[in-house]
């Protein structure tokens, strides 16, 4: 058996969550609804009348998506192959799905996502400039 690639396995995690996120927030669209609306009232502007809350949702979702996937722009791209960046931008995109009701589970996803990208960038993993390939070996150089 091989070694676990953990930044292709949060990746996997991420596009989950991604495309998650982005159906909630069709479906908020539709029914609006703040997750801590139980607690406070505050922060149903957040949804309706004006839907920021999933707007926002929407854009983060797209975003990653195209991120993780990636789109042809994006691949070998600095910010592709970034763990660093993953690491502070899905945060943002954790919270936002946090507060909206349809999209508390991508939340978790990502958390558990972000999660496993820490633990890759903690065991020197890097992620390749073509996406999902295998990092390339050191060639060995033998002295005669």
């Amino acid at each position: 058996m091989g070694k676990l690639i953990k930044n292709h396995w949060a990746r996997l995690i991420m596009l989950a969550a991604a495309a998650y996120q982005i159906a909630a927030a069709l479906e908020g669209f539709f029914w609006p609804k703040i997750f801590w609306d139980f607690l406070t009232k505050n922060l149903d502007g957040a949804v309706k009348p004006v839907p920021i809350l999933q707007t926002v949702n929407l854009l983060f979702g797209l975003f990653a998506f195209a991120w993780e996937w990636p789109l042809k722009q994006i691949a070998g791209s600095a910010i592709h192959r970034s763990i660093e960046a993953r690491l502070i931008i899905f945060p943002l995109g954790a919270l936002a799905a946090a507060l909206m009701y349809q999209s508390t589970n991508p939340a978790i996803y990502y958390t558990i996502g972000m999660g496993v990208y820490f633990w890759a960038y903690s065991e020197g993993e890097v992620v390749c400039d073509e996406p999902w390939s295998l990092p390339s070996k050191p060639r060995r150089t033998t002295k005669v």
